[in-house]
């Protein structure tokens, strides 16, 4: 589904696509997806009994585990399916991202057969353009999908007990070709023969066995329309769990946007967090391009676009972003990537030439580097962070993007800095880490990566930076405050505790900075995923009164 890794990682939200909480780590129009026609003609023997006998615990071992041999090659296991496989186990064994391991695209076809061999023991024909693709749009939708998949895959087993003593790499297979099948439409006997070789090759022939019993289950009853899912039926705590099986969210989220916003609301957020996700490019004015060239240059590539509706200097893609990065528009500095949400911030702050500005949690730095180009080389920010080599991206970033004359870089935890350091500037950004459950449309794997322990957490470190930042605001100076989290707890009630702590600051509303559409009540900038089709993000605009001189 085209998870391409951006440019920049931000806190979570598409000014880079994943969310690593850059200062300060923590533990731990709607579209339907219709499903594929149904086919009568698909012809299999019969179905084979699905084996009863205990699932081994054998796994796939980690990269440099089995002695390599390059002249190892497999040609008819389907390569697209094998380094699926390999980046799912990666993902859920290994802790790597999605969006990471998507980033790099044909470039890292060769290094992606290199894990399958070290992983799986051989190697398949390498992998093509066509290939990438497809192992990208499986493994981000087999990370999407996977409550709903792994419903299926226990459903159709014996008995529960087989599902959960599956080994790993089993149960990878069974999410492709379950995926393959429901989502994908692809042919259903491609499929399962695919599957199964590969499951026979890289396993045992029983796990092969295994997989074809269950799949082509599978088959007859997509075929007959009798797929097992819940309904939604009883209280709340029984809907919330049969909305988060049929599209495959926590259940604790399905049960919080539920008491926020009801059911119908709560289905058309997951909806919009289940389809193809639609990433932004920011032109760089500070090298002299406009938006014009940027678009000129994309019809030459044969991308498909379109101008954004709310900031002149964004144009928006809803696929060619590996053809984007492989043309090297991002690495000359033409543009960037970054969500209009995040420009739309960007927007709340407002940096004028000849503006301080400090930029709190700024690694790797989209906001940064757009802060930057407004200020027309008049001007300072200060990117302040704890991630000293994203600080250093940072940095490189600045350089080709022409804005290094007015972007200074320092690594520090805010809250010792702030305390530490009497400086006061004309506006602080504190982009605050956050949940990032606005934009769980380009990040498959976060919701699987959330607990509802983590929002305590982060509402305690939110408003510890919400003080730190307020210590660097000048009188008459401007704070904002800003997530990539549409969760009310995280939004308005940080700002009205610390409106309690700081009775200096007032709420300046954000009229005439970001489209009408876009202002709450309260005066916040707030962007709704399923409303405005961008990733969703709230910012605060506070004004620190002119009596306060310390």
């Amino acid at each position: 589904m085209h998870l391409i890794f951006q440019e920049f990682h931000s806190k979570a939200n598409m000014e880079g696509a994943f969310s690593s909480y850059s200062c300060f780590p923590l533990s731990s129009s709607v579209c339907t997806l219709s499903a594929p026609k149904k086919s009568s003609s698909t012809f299999f023997p019969p179905l084979a009994s699905i084996p009863d006998a205990r699932i081994s615990h054998r796994t796939a071992g980690p990269p440099g585990s089995r002695k390599k041999t390059s002249d190892n090659l497999i040609a008819e296991i389907s390569p697209h399916r094998a380094a699926s496989a390999v980046r799912l186990l990666r993902i859920e064994q290994g802790g790597a991202f999605a969006d990471l391991l998507n980033e790099k695209g044909r470039s890292s076809a060769e290094n992606e057969m290199g894990y399958v061999e070290r992983t799986l023991g051989f190697r398949t024909r390498d992998l093509d353009d066509r290939d990438m693709r497809l192992v990208t749009e499986i493994v981000g939708g087999t990370v999407r999908w996977r409550r709903y998949l792994d419903h299926l895959i226990m459903s159709l087993c014996s008995e529960e007990k087989m599902f959960r003593d599956m080994e790993p790499l089993l149960l990878q297979v069974l999410r492709i070709g379950f995926y393959e099948i429901i989502k994908l439409g692809m042919p259903p006997y491609a499929v399962v023969d695919e599957n199964v070789k590969l499951a026979k090759r890289a396993l045992r022939p029983g796990a092969g066995n295994l997989v074809n019993g269950i799949l082509r289950k599978l088959v007859s009853l997509k075929e007959t329309d009798s797929l097992p899912l819940p309904k939604v039926a009883g209280d709340d705590r029984a809907q919330a769990r049969a909305l988060a099986i049929i599209h495959s969210h926590p259940v604790w989220m399905v049960r919080r946007w539920m008491k926020f916003w009801g059911i119908k609301e709560s289905v058309r957020l997951m909806n919009w967090n289940n389809c193809d996700p639609c990433f932004g490019l920011r032109v760089n004015t500070a090298k002299g391009y406009t938006r014009n060239d940027l678009v000129n240059r994309l019809k030459s590539l044969k991308v498909p676009h379109e101008l954004s509706t709310f900031l002149e200097d964004f144009v928006r893609l809803q696929t060619g972003m590996q053809t984007v990065i492989q043309a090297g528009l991002l690495k000359e500095g033409i543009c960037s990537v970054q969500d209009e949400s995040a420009g739309l911030v960007v927007s709340v702050v407002d940096p004028q030439p000849g503006d301080t500005i400090v930029d709190c949690c700024a690694a790797p730095g989209g906001k940064t580097l757009f802060m930057a180009s407004r200020l027309r080389s008049q001007g300072m920010v200060l990117a302040i962070d704890v991630n000293k080599g994203r600080l250093r991206i940072l940095k490189e970033a600045s350089r080709s993007h022409n804005v290094n004359d007015v972007v200074t870089t320092t690594n520090a935890d805010l809250r010792l800095y702030a305390d530490k350091h009497n400086l006061k500037f004309d506006k602080v950004l504190l982009d605050a880490p956050c949940s990032g459950l606005g934009v769980l449309s380009k990040r498959a794997d976060l919701r699987w990566n959330r607990r509802l322990e983590d929002l305590e957490q982060l509402k305690n470190m939110q408003d510890e930076l919400f003080n730190a930042a307020s210590m660097l605001v000048k009188p008459g100076g401007v704070l904002v405050y800003s997530t990539c989290s549409i969760d009310p707890e995280e939004n308005e009630e940080r700002v009205s505790a610390f409106l309690l702590r700081h009775p200096e600051f007032v709420v300046q509303p954000v009229h005439g900075y970001v489209p009408p559409d876009f202002v709450t009540e309260k005066g916040y900038y707030f962007s709704n995923p399923v409303k405005h089709h961008i990733d969703g993000s709230f910012a605060a605009r506070l004004v620190k009164s002119s009596r306060y001189s310390s």
